[in-house]
């Protein structure tokens, strides 16, 4: 299932599995603390099969475009799991003040 969710209020839980699913120049650019780089050109069965199979997947990118693309793709894969967008990205997240970092 594909649920969408404001990136400014969302809660990190602890141990939660964040992907952010741009190419890596722009992961390393600048990300929010904590998230993963998997860009939406990798995924696949073997990245869905790194995540417990009843843990939440929080995806985001830099504003809003390739996190939906990314969630359709995962769901074509294994519907069965729970895809979180974070929408506003990781735009949204700076102008909202969250933590970010940079590098790899």
């Amino acid at each position: 299932m594909i649920r969408k969710q404001e990136i400014t209020t969302f809660e990190f839980p602890e141990g939660a599995v964040i992907w952010d699913v741009r190419d890596k120049n722009a992961y390393a650019e600048t990300h929010v603390k904590g998230a993963q780089n998997c860009p939406i050109t990798d995924l696949s069965m073997e990245s869905l099969a790194q995540v417990a199979a009843g843990q939440p997947i929080y995806l985001l990118c830099g504003g809003g475009s390739k996190a939906p693309r990314a969630a359709e793709l995962l769901e074509g894969l294994d519907a069965t799991r729970d895809y979180v967008i974070l929408m506003g990205g990781t735009r949204a997240a700076r102008d909202a003040g969250l933590a970010l970092e940079q590098g790899a």
